[in-house]
């Protein structure tokens, strides 16, 4: 039984399939019998576990078994306590209720990369930074959830899954290493 963490780079889809305009996992990592627990959207950056073992996937990715999850994003607008507590409570988004999150207002980390390519900036429009960790993963679940407060996401990037936390465990954009899944735990 293996399991890896990588940093998916924004704009790389979430498998190892060919896709016909951009990269996918398979431009990182040649090693057959993997596949990822979990996945991003191409618009998302950050950790993603992979494994080999089945029953290890479900573990990780299964709803009933959910790992928490954090993601920073930075958002269009400076986060208020009237927003952040909106966040943070279950929260409709039309098609379904997030369960209850911790939500906080942050400063970009010193260790995250620079996006390539970099986010729009207005000068008319300053931006801000939120930590946000879930319990639940639904598609695209934090840039609607960011959006129905008023803060449109600009950049997300998931920093943690469980135990396993790119600031503990550095890993620039596209590379990849092997843990202990005994560290889920």
């Amino acid at each position: 039984m293996a399991l890896f963490l990588f940093n998916k780079p924004f704009q790389v889809m979430c498998q190892f399939s060919a896709h016909a305009t951009r990269k996918t996992l398979a431009d990182y990592i040649d090693m057959p019998g993997i596949y990822p627990a979990g996945r991003l959207d191409a618009d998302s950056e950050g950790l993603l576990l992979l494994t080999d073992d089945g029953k290890l996937q479900h573990r990780i990715s299964h709803p009933d078994s959910k790992q928490p999850k954090t993601y920073i994003a930075q958002v269009e607008g400076v986060p208020d306590g009237e927003a952040l507590q909106k966040l943070r409570a279950p929260l409709d988004l039309g098609d379904f209720i997030t369960k209850p999150c911790n939500a906080s207002q942050i400063v970009a980390p010193d260790w995250l990369w620079e996006r390539d390519p970099p986010i729009r900036q207005r000068q008319d429009k300053p931006t801000g930074w939120l930590a946000i960790t879930l319990s639940e993963g639904k598609n695209r679940q934090v840039r609607r959830m960011t959006a129905a407060v008023g803060l449109p996401t600009l950049r997300l990037v998931r920093i943690s899954i469980g135990a396993f936390s790119l600031s503990t465990h550095p890993l620039w954009p596209g590379e990849w290493r092997e843990v202990s899944p005994k560290e889920l735990d």
